[in-house]
């Protein structure tokens, strides 16, 4: 068939039909997950101990005595002995857990990525304990990616779309990588024990990757001694304290307020809010050497619009976190107002990575989605897509009119709590909805006008479970997040 273009057609070799190319890419494909993007198993038992997503499942977790023990690391594990907890596959189910809120599956990316690979066997997923130490993995991901390459290079669907890529040229990596995926990213490429694997790599694309931390972090450690917090806040604050993976996610930069300075948190501020001084000292030590390797040909994407803590005051061992950053001059000293006062600044992020840890390099693509939905979202697979097939990526056209999405993550059944929309208070063409992600539970949110560009709606929901919230605009982004109703107390059954 003639290719008909602005009224004239194209034929070059009349009689012979041009053949029109599928837009692929003939290279292999590695996604990593981010933190608690991975389900685990405990081989002791043989049971899930992160990963399943139905509402008794989630309820005796978050809210029995013994819900989160198995999560805890033993003196072994603390110790290097890494073999009681598994990791077989990336999440299948949303999951939900406090301070991050939801997690949605990697059915969407997976998905995406299956259509512009010449084959699926081209991919090649990497679930990991993200309880452990970012530095526990790097060999592992690199011998890993390694085998895949190797694999693929031999594979006869690599054969057959070869001769169609610039150059005819053998297949090379692309690093798909999610939150704490992109750290895990950067430590196998270059502390990985592999210095060719940067060479066989063609780009990494990390989504929402905190490369310099993120406060949240510090909330989770400090809700085992803060203010009074609801159960399951307290729950997770005394399983991550002995995680090494929570303590490579505190902050690195400057956002500890401390009279008029404002400085990086030491091994004994993390102390002082519930951490553990050493495991944050050798994360120090690992992220010291990590950050002196540049990442080869990244692509950071960075989740923006969302209300996201960004700096924090340590007092009598409370973290009081804040929305408001700071910034420093070309030599490093903090910008002050006339009278010497740090200059505060407003910031957005995903909800969980502010957008400046999002990214090591001044420019990321930028995308309006919460942490957890970042890599399923439309927007960001669109930008993944593009990325694999080499193309340009969307640029900071799509940052425009976007809108935020605020939810607590956690309520009750049958109380009321309330949902914020930001960056708007005209609701006409908004459309929200709460949808059980057990049962046929669906309700529209009656989106109201709050001021100072918000809109805010009250809702209930019946029963204990998992809900998603949906926010759809004719002229943004689709927003998703998930929130969890549970009770405040602890389960009877497992007193």
């Amino acid at each position: 068939m003639t290719h008909q273009s602005h009224g004239y057609s194209h034929n070059p070799s009349p009689g012979i039909e041009a053949e029109t190319l599928p837009d692929i890419t003939h290279d292999a494909v590695v996604v990593v997950p981010g933190i608690m993007g991975s389900e685990l198993r405990d081989t002791t038992t043989n049971k899930v101990i992160w990963g399943l997503s139905n509402a008794r499942w989630l309820r005796r977790a978050w809210f029995s005595r013994t819900g989160l023990a198995p999560l805890q690391l033993t003196p072994n594990e603390l110790a290097g002995d890494y073999g009681r907890i598994t990791a077989p596959r990336l999440l299948t189910t949303p999951a939900w857990s406090p301070f991050f809120n939801g997690f949605e599956p990697y059915h969407g990316l997976l998905n995406t990525i299956k259509s512009v690979v010449a084959h699926p066997d081209a991919i090649l997923t990497f679930p990991y304990d993200w309880r452990l130490p970012v530095s526990a993995h790097a060999r592992a991901l690199a011998k890993a990616a390694r085998d895949h390459l190797t694999r693929w290079r031999n594979h006869d669907a690599h054969t057959a779309a070869r001769p169609a890529a610039v150059d005819q040229r053998e297949a090379r990596l692309v690093f798909i990588a999610h939150s704490m995926g992109g750290l895990l990213t950067h430590a196998a490429l270059t502390l990985g024990g592999d210095s060719d694997l940067a060479t066989d790599t063609r780009g990494v694309m990390t989504l929402g990757t905190p490369y310099d931390g993120s406060v949240v972090a510090a909330n989770i450690l400090n809700a085992i001694q803060g203010a009074p917090i609801p159960l399951p806040h307290n729950r997770l604050a005394t399983a991550a304290a002995t995680m090494p993976g929570v303590h490579d996610l505190l902050p690195r930069f400057l956002c500890l307020e401390d009279g008029p300075n404002v400085r990086r948190p030491t091994p004994s501020d993390i102390s002082d809010l519930g951490g553990d001084k050493d495991l944050f000292l050798a994360s120090q030590t690992f992220f010291d050497t990590l950050t002196e390797q540049p990442l080869p040909r990244l692509r950071p994407v960075a989740g923006i619009g969302q209300d996201t803590v960004q700096s924090f005051q340590l007092t009598a061992g409370v973290v009081y976190a804040s929305e408001h950053t700071f910034r420093t001059d070309n030599d490093g000293e903090l910008k002050r107002d006339l009278h010497g006062r740090p200059l505060r600044y407003s910031g957005k992020g995903d909800g969980t990575v502010h957008r400046k840890s999002a990214s090591p390099v001044r420019r990321a693509i930028p995308v309006y989605a919460q942490h957890g939905a970042l890599a399923s979202g439309k927007q960001a697979r669109r930008t993944v897509a593009d990325f694999l097939v080499e193309d340009d990526h969307l640029g900071l056209d799509q940052a425009d009119g976007g809108l935020g999405l605020n939810l607590p993550d956690l309520v009750h059944p049958t109380t009321p709590w309330d949902l914020t929309v930001t960056g708007t208070d005209d609701p006409a063409g908004l459309t929200c909805t709460i949808e059980a992600l057990e049962g046929d539970y669906t309700k529209p949110a009656r989106l109201q006008a709050d001021g100072d560009s918000h809109l805010r709606a009250r809702i209930t929901v019946p029963d204990d479970g998992l809900y998603r919230v949906t926010l759809t605009s004719p002229h943004s982004p689709e927003l998703t997040q998930l929130v969890f109703a549970g009770p405040d107390t602890l389960d009877p059954l497992d007193e």
